[in-house]
């Protein structure tokens, strides 16, 4: 939960909001995620490279509907997932899974009902007149609901958002170079 409130307090829009408010947008966002049920979407699956240098593991693309798996940044996960020892939490395969069901929940949530019905869940309110209110949009909450859908989906140990944030980490580290390999300046 932490990581989730993190997610949302580093979101542009959301500097300076009280952090109960975003916990209490990530707990519901996360609850919402969990108790999903996409129904059948009809959405291809293209494979790509690219997405270390872009930062990308998957993106689902509305228009037309396809889900792009950047298989260079699966197979870097799941050799991450084999580095820190986490294959318990993320069995061999769970990566490219969850990758597939995060995506799957971002198209289930792109459907103006399914949306409505999460804005209403978050209850942030845009606009109230008497009993009326207009329920606006928290941004980075649709990425917290995709994550605890594929954990619940795939049966993962822990939410794909800690991969997420390990994974970009990882890649945000520069290469050590041997010391045999550096420069030296004699005096």
């Amino acid at each position: 939960m932490d990581l989730a409130v993190r997610l949302l307090a580093g979101t542009p829009t959301h500097e300076g909001r009280d952090p109960l408010v975003l916990r209490r947008w990530a707990e519901a966002a996360e609850e919402f995620g969990r108790r999903m049920r996409p129904g059948p979407l009809p959405v291809r699956v293209v494979e790509r490279d690219g997405g270390l240098a872009a930062g990308l593991l998957a993106r689902y693309r509305s228009r037309p509907p396809v889900v792009e798996v950047y298989v260079d940044t699966v197979e870097r996960a799941e050799r991450l997932v084999a580095e820190l020892g986490w294959r318990n939490w993320f069995p061999t395969g769970s990566v490219l899974a969850a990758a597939l069901a995060h995506e799957r929940a971002h198209a289930w949530l792109h459907h103006p009902r399914v949306r409505a019905e999460f804005k209403r869940a978050l209850g942030h309110t845009a606009l109230r007149l008497g009993p009326r209110r207009l329920y606006a949009h928290v941004a980075g909450a649709d990425e917290l609901a995709a994550h605890a859908y594929a954990r619940a989906a795939c049966g993962l140990g822990r939410s794909p958002l800690l991969l997420t944030e390990a994974l970009a980490a990882a890649m945000s580290k520069k290469p050590e170079v041997p010391e045999s390999e550096t420069d030296r300046w004699v005096s």
